[in-house]
């Protein structure tokens, strides 16, 4: 089963430009509604530009943009320099009333397209102003501000793609150094967990040491648990989670994990019978990661438990402690996001938890329960019958 996440990062990318340049476009329709009545010419101009943005809105929302790529939105555009164009005419050469969304234009272009195709709508833009201006019957001075409102425009266009190619180049440096470090740290763990098997099957150990030996393996296990999470992070980002679903009791996935964090203060309080269809890894995994967190952040007892909801299965982690702060609470699951306000934390676990719950077709949700947090991940149920 692969896990796309909307589709390449292309097509994500495109249905993000399509749909904001869909807000944009709506947005001048109203305000072009609204302005009728201070309008010097006729009324049906100015209904005719609401029209005319309301149907290109509604395409940029409706026309598969994901499939053609990022750069065929640069297509809307066109239609806007020449809405805004026949809006500045309609309001008389009232160049104030329009100049902002040249602005605005450009700046959507900035965030989404390359230089290229910024510079390549100057000629277009300057050309919908000074004509509308012109045709307007405006002053020579009002229609020179032509090379000063399109210049500053496409200069606010420029400022904002190089700094979101800057943000691009910079995740993709953090995404390719996070998957090779978790590669690399992958090799020399296996070797070790080798090594430990080995060291624990002699059966003349020295008192003591074999306890040490299952805490190694268990630590290790955890390290390579995290090495895991790290690699499925970039495969998840690239689309190429690749998911092993099997079903299993969800009692057995519990004792693994208290297997792999040997703690006396979890306890696992889940229906023998109750079944679940996912990658057991991974539904380990993300079960582990709640639980070191509860365990780091909040006070013993964590109680790992579970129940059906029609078509769903609900897992929930808690922790007896203080709970997380309501300031914490919308960036829970981002990733890196709460690393800033908790040194010891690397700011990936939750993050990890709500990717892997979402690439199974589900979800995480965190709410506060008295005493304690209760993080709680929402599974489709395994088929009956």
């Amino acid at each position: 089963m692969d896990i796309s996440d909307h589709g390449s990062k292309a097509g994500a990318r495109a249905e993000r430009a399509s749909r904001q340049a869909g807000v944009l476009f709506l947005m001048s329709g109203l305000l072009a509604v609204v302005g009728i009545p201070t309008s010097p010419g006729p009324s049906w101009v100015l209904w005719s530009i609401a029209a005319a943005d309301v149907v290109v809105g509604v395409l940029a929302f409706v026309l598969p943009w994901k499939r053609w790529g990022p750069d065929s939105t640069a297509a809307l555009a066109v239609p806007g320099w020449a809405v805004l164009g026949l809006s500045t005419w309609a309001f008389g050469g009232f160049a104030t009333g329009t100049g902002p969304f040249f602005v605005l234009l450009f700046a959507w272009l900035g965030l989404h397209h390359r230089r290229g195709v910024i510079l390549a709508n100057a000629p277009l833009a300057a050309t919908a102003y000074a004509g509308a201006l012109v045709a307007a019957g405006a002053s020579a001075q009002l229609v020179s501000t032509t090379v000063v409102l399109i210049p500053i425009a496409v200069s606010v266009g420029l400022i904002i793609c190089g700094r979101v190619q800057l943000l691009e180049r910079e995740e993709r440096w953090r995404a390719a150094l996070i998957a090779t470090l978790a590669h690399d740290v992958r090799s020399p763990l296996t070797t070790i967990q080798s090594v430990l098997e080995i060291v624990g099957d002699e059966e003349d150990l020295p008192d003591g040491l074999r306890p040490l030996l299952a805490a190694a393996t268990r630590q290790t296990s955890r390290i390579a648990g995290l090495a895991s999470s790290l690699l499925d992070a970039d495969r998840v980002a690239s689309g190429r989670l690749r998911l092993d679903l099997a079903e299993f009791t969800l009692a057995d996935a519990g004792n693994d994990v208290l297997e792999l964090l040997g703690k006396g203060d979890v306890r696992v309080d889940v229906d023998p019978v109750l079944r679940l269809c996912a990658d057991r890894m991974r539904f380990v995994q993300m079960l582990v990661n709640l639980t070191t967190n509860a365990l780091r952040h909040g006070e013993p007892p964590v109680v790992i438990s579970a129940a059906t909801e029609g078509s769903d299965v609900r897992i929930s982690v808690r922790d007896h402690g203080a709970g997380v702060p309501v300031e914490d609470q919308p960036f829970l699951f981002e990733r890196l996001r709460l690393s800033d306000r908790h040194p010891d934390s690397v700011g990936l676990g939750l993050w990890i938890v709500r990717i892997l719950a979402e690439a199974h077709g589900g979800g995480v949700s965190y709410r506060t329960v008295d005493p304690g947090s209760e993080f709680t991940i929402r599974l489709p149920a395994a088929p009956t019958g």
